[in-house]
């Protein structure tokens, strides 16, 4: 009866946590699935077809949007790697008994909501505000610069906006790092070059593949940003959506696009994996 328990012990630990998650992600994930395959508009109602031609229908409408939001994601990643590592790696290394108090005041901002933090990055960037417009009364941009509705804004709102995803993974990764193997290197001759390039770096390699991940998807997703900073013209998939469900009820078109963003990110998440190459990553972690 003890090995009973014990053996089922484990399963019954993740019993409410996989009963959660398949009330609230398996069924609406199969049902949006289902719907993607409809027919039918909201005065007539929906039926069942099995209609796969909406899933060609959004990539022929919209495909450019879709394009264009994984290029954003990726763009706002990249940025968020360049930004978030060097202040990671100082607080880790330079940050003393101070850590904690580095990194609340880097995620006070973020305390604040979504949407409001947005706006306050559309007022900085605004043609006449605090950042370009006494540039231009100064003479030090042409009159006809500006930087709201472009791409440039876009991806700017989504790397501010989603920065502390990518700190605070790198941040755990380079705090688990033993100083003692970096000053092992420089007993071992290396340089400071050397000693980041063939220590710190592969030994915080778990923090940026998590981090990478934990911004990439909802920043191809997000739809804020573009409709708030980009125009018309900046317009991403989350948008798109968001307008085909609420707007326009086309539950099956919006049902079939989220599938189908669904699909392009998981293929570059594995991509990214096998580049990097995952099991280098978490052998690095078990270290």
């Amino acid at each position: 009866m003890r090995r009973l328990r014990g053996a089922l012990a484990p399963y019954l630990m993740i019993l409410p946590g996989g009963l959660w998650m398949a009330v609230f992600f398996v069924v609406p994930l199969v049902f949006m699935f289902s719907v993607s395959l409809m027919t039918g508009n909201i005065i007539d109602g929906f039926k069942q077809t099995w209609h796969w031609q909406n899933y060609t229908d959004g990539f022929h409408t919209y495909g450019d949007k879709l394009v264009r939001s994984l290029w954003y994601g990726l763009l706002a990643t990249v940025a968020c790697i360049a930004l978030a590592y060097p202040a990671a790696y100082w607080i880790a290394f330079k940050g003393g008994r101070r850590k904690s108090t580095y990194l609340f005041l880097l995620l006070l901002p973020f305390f604040v909501s979504f949407v409001l933090r947005t706006l306050a990055w559309k007022l900085v960037l605004t043609d006449n505000g605090p950042l370009l417009g006494p540039l231009r009364n100064h003479g030090l941009l042409p009159s006809d610069f500006h930087v709201l509705d472009s791409g440039f804004a876009v991806v700017s709102g989504l790397t501010y906006n989603f920065l502390p995803f990518m700190v605070l993974p790198i941040y755990v990764a380079l705090e688990r790092i033993d100083y003692r193997v970096i000053e092992a290197s420089y007993d071992l001759y290396a340089s400071r070059t050397q000693a980041f390039l063939r220590v710190v770096l592969p030994l915080s390699l778990p923090g940026v593949f998590a981090g990478v991940i934990m911004t990439f998807v909802p920043v191809a997703s997000d739809y804020v940003n573009s409709e708030v900073l980009g125009g018309p013209n900046n317009v991403m998939i989350g948008h798109i959506i968001r307008t085909e469900y609420f707007d326009n009820s086309s539950y099956a078109l919006a049902s079939a696009l989220s599938f189908s963003l669904m699909a392009l990110l998981l293929v570059g998440i594995f991509a990214y994996a096998r580049a990097l190459g995952t099991e280098d990553v978490l052998e690095a972690a078990g270290r």
